[in-house]
């Protein structure tokens, strides 16, 4: 039997006669969760929040005043891609890793940043946009086939939300766990709850409640209700254990201590670097993970090298290396970005401030090209002196990437909350045809 999360919400909640056919669908979604299939590849974002200085990580300038205390070092793809040497671990996975190194955007406030890196656009109080992570959710939820028994959220973001679904509304939202390795909150029945009993109560009250409300409304807010109720009967709430794969199988104490998700250093960007893992594995569309701390106004350079340069070489370079022998990373497009970039100017108190104007992003796995250095900045750091990239330009190469044609012409667009058509990147975007085809 198929059935996907409308179905069950359908015919569980049918009104009176909702036990018979409700029991049916709610043993058939449990009974049925592993068979989903997934065509969409998915994208995994790892958020460095406060801005972080990507002139110290993979746009290094040696012997210039700007450079700072640390050193580059060749990669896996040779000395024409050198990043920091205290990125060992990331650096030995660049083969299938690429930086932009000519990165131009506009915003270098937090929330401005946060929000155009997470959106494509900059915050506009007329027209709520939707965060890329909601717009793949929203075409997952387009193909049928990726949604029969899609019981676990399209979009999941660990450890703190950055993209919000816009005008798509909250069917796209992310499912936000505060905590890696831990249960999401609020997804298990209290003891002794009768989901049908409930389900059959809900079906009354929103029976009521649509009949006074405009239809918008009331569609999302039986979404939102749809959603929580697939998670709560779902079988694959394991899958937010870092202890079991899908399969059952423990997972080692060593992989996890390598992602730093166990054992000395353990941290929770390690952890939410695993769980992403699962989560991609399980059929999720977007997952983003965070690590904050990278607003660094002043002592930069200790900083990077004992805190937080340690903690993303673990987990990025094991999630990189964890995908490809899984043979996922064909299937996974993961994009390394933050707020913005740093000042190349070293300041008063050996720290780097906000600066939008020239940095970089580190892109790989899907169908995006490994190990290259796309365009470059001065000397100095100061400019782009080669292939500029607009916010838009990396959002339609991630999305190219991703398997999603953007172009107007393949109608790779929604409508907004005016009903006009918005184009997931542009209505004349250009990805970097160097790094995807």
């Amino acid at each position: 039997m198929s059935s996907d999360r409308r179905h069950f919400i359908k015919h569980a909640m049918a009104g009176a006669a909702v036990a018979a056919p409700g029991l049916e669908f709610l043993t058939g979604l449990r009974a049925q969760a592993q068979t989903m299939r997934r065509r969409q590849k998915s994208l995994i974002i790892l958020w460095m929040s406060g801005g972080p200085t990507t002139i110290d990580l993979w746009d290094m300038k040696p012997g210039n005043a700007n450079g700072g205390e640390h050193r580059p070092r060749a990669t896996a793809a040779g000395s024409a891609v050198q990043i920091s040497e205290h990125l060992p671990k990331v650096g030995a996975q660049f083969r299938d890793l690429s930086i932009i190194r000519s990165l131009s955007t506009s915003e270098g406030d937090h929330a401005r940043g946060t929000y155009l890196m997470n959106h494509g656009r900059s915050p506009n109080p007329l027209t709520p946009f939707p965060s890329i992570g909601s717009v793949l959710s929203y075409y997952q939820g387009m193909d049928v086939e990726a949604m029969r028994n899609a019981d676990l959220p399209a979009f999941i973001s660990v450890g703190g939300t950055r993209g919000e679904s816009g005008f798509l509304g909250m069917k796209y939202a992310p499912f936000t766990v505060q905590n890696a390795g831990s249960p999401p909150e609020n997804v298990s029945p209290p003891n002794g709850a009768d989901m049908l009993r409930r389900a059959a109560l809900f079906n009354r009250l929103e029976g009521g409640f649509t009949s006074n409300v405009s239809m918008d409304a009331a569609r999302a807010h039986r979404e939102v209700y749809e959603k929580a109720l697939a998670m709560v009967v779902s079988t694959r709430k394991d899958v937010f254990s870092l202890d079991k794969e899908a399969n059952g199988q423990p997972i080692s104490a060593a992989l996890k201590e390598e992602y730093g998700a166990a054992g000395p250093g353990a941290n929770g960007f390690g952890r939410a670097a695993l769980l992403a893992r699962k989560l991609v594995e399980a059929g999720t569309a977007c997952v983003q993970i965070e690590l904050g701390g990278w607003d660094m106004h002043n002592q930069i350079f200790p900083t990077l090298a004992n805190q937080r340069l340690p903690t993303l070489d673990k987990a990025m370079g094991t999630l990189v290396k964890d995908l490809k022998d899984r043979g996922k990373l064909q299937d996974t497009v993961i994009v390394w970005m933050g707020d913005f970039g740093r000042t190349p100017r070293i300041n008063q108190n050996a720290g780097r401030d906000h600066f939008p104007r020239a940095w970089s992003v580190v892109v790989g796995g899907g169908n995006i090209k490994g190990g290259m250095a796309y365009g470059a900045t001065s000397a100095d750091g100061m400019d782009v002196t080669d292939k500029k990239v607009g916010i838009l330009d990396l959002y339609a190469t991630l999305y190219k990437g991703l398997g999603i044609d953007p172009t107007p012409e393949t109608n790779a667009s929604v409508r907004d909350n005016l009903g006009r058509p918005y184009y997931i990147a542009g209505d004349k975007p250009t990805w970097i045809t160097d790094l995807v085809s």
